[in-house]
């Protein structure tokens, strides 16, 4: 085996002998970081799973949108695509746009209908994201809490012991700060997370805000009266099983 193999098998283990023979103080602040940690990493692969979804189908959304002949095509294909924000920001739109008759008689609410459906959407890919702040923002503190508690354990121990030695104090220390190690391995996961999935729904909120104003242009354009309306043509309706797959 591996010199490294070896060095890392001696160091893990010492580290589960240091949780084990830690007070019960310590590992109950350790049961509760353990808990915060678990929750983040949860938080953290559904979020990325959520906003991966969400780019590739925003992506494949608007290149559809560009590519369509008519706001109807899109309308009728658009749930295909429903991780996507863009999506919910069309639908918000159209289904004004259908209320006022098919004539975009007020621009102004078409633009509020855009904006409520991109505000639902930011609202919706931020959820459980505080979780994430709020670890990274505690967890070093509770761990602290434990590591100065381990401390002043293990000083009351030297003191009754009366061997002011560093080898009689050293132990204690060490469990001490397991809880510190602890504290920092839940919150810097975390940290990264957040700030990454922040700049993220960040991107997808300017990117709605952009796509809403495409949208008004689209029904500002001049159009006729409503009328009945023959199928999407064969090239788009190819156009929208490639895309979808």
């Amino acid at each position: 085996m591996p010199d490294t193999a070896v060095l890392a098998l001696g160091v893990g283990g010492e580290i589960v002998q240091l949780v084990l023979q830690s007070g019960p103080v310590a590992k109950i602040v350790l049961g509760v970081l353990l808990l915060f940690s678990l929750f983040s990493w949860a938080i953290i692969l559904s979020k990325w799973s959520t906003l991966r979804r969400a780019r590739v189908q925003s992506g494949r959304f608007a290149r559809l949108f560009h590519k369509a002949p008519r706001l109807q095509d899109v309308a009728s294909v658009a749930e295909q695509f429903r991780p996507s924000p863009l999506v919910t920001v069309f639908e918000g739109a159209y289904e004004e746009y259908r209320r006022q008759g098919g004539v975009p008689r007020n621009i102004t609410a078409l633009q509020r209908a855009t904006q409520i459906a991109a505000s639902e959407e930011v609202t919706r890919l931020e959820r459980r994201l505080p979780w994430l702040a709020t670890t990274g923002a505690v967890t070093p503190f509770i761990g602290l809490f434990g590591t100065v508690w381990g401390i002043i354990d293990a000083f009351q121990g030297l003191g009754t012991a009366g061997a002011a030695t560093l080898r009689a104090v050293a132990p204690g220390i060490s469990e001490a700060l397991i809880t510190t190690a602890a504290g920092l391995a839940a919150a810097i996961p975390a940290v990264i997370a957040y700030n990454a999935f922040s700049h993220q729904i960040k991107e997808f909120a300017t990117r709605s805000d952009d796509f809403a104003l495409e949208l008004l242009n689209a029904f500002e354009r001049p159009s006729t009266p409503p009328q009945p309306q023959p199928p999407a043509p064969a090239a788009y309706r190819n156009y929208v099983a490639e895309v979808r797959d």
